[in-house]
């Protein structure tokens, strides 16, 4: 028979996991919206630093040396800043599904649990 209490009380489970998921979704969009940020704002200040020193530069042989070492050092903080934007994606994936761990796994028992009994009748 259908229980009315029962329904309401996973009904509210199910609306407080999406508000927790959603909250964690939402703070972990803004780190990485902060954190891109911070990068685009450091990597204009160095492109503005470095063409301020290439334009004082009195040698062509000066300004490939300084040249190649800006562009050597901005590909290697571009990867680093790709490496940790791609960790923080991963961790907010998982802080989004942890919400939905126990639920998920209460479910999958109780289908496997009908689907025994029903395979046995």
């Amino acid at each position: 028979m259908f229980n009315f209490d029962e329904a309401n009380k996973k009904g509210k489970e199910a609306i407080d996991t999406a508000l927790k998921s959603y909250s964690d979704v939402s703070k972990g969009f803004q780190a990485i919206a902060a954190e891109t940020a911070e990068y685009s704002k450091k990597s204009f200040q160095d492109g503005v630093s470095h063409f301020e020193t290439l334009a004082g530069v009195k040698s062509f042989e000066a300004a490939f040396e300084l040249q190649s070492t800006y562009v050597k050092s901005a590909y290697e903080n571009f990867v680093a800043e790709a490496t940790k934007l791609g960790e923080m994606y991963a961790d907010l994936a998982k802080n989004a599904y942890k919400p939905y761990e126990a639920p998920v796994a209460a479910a999958t028992k109780a289908a496997s649990k009908a689907a025994a009994a029903a395979t046995a009748a």
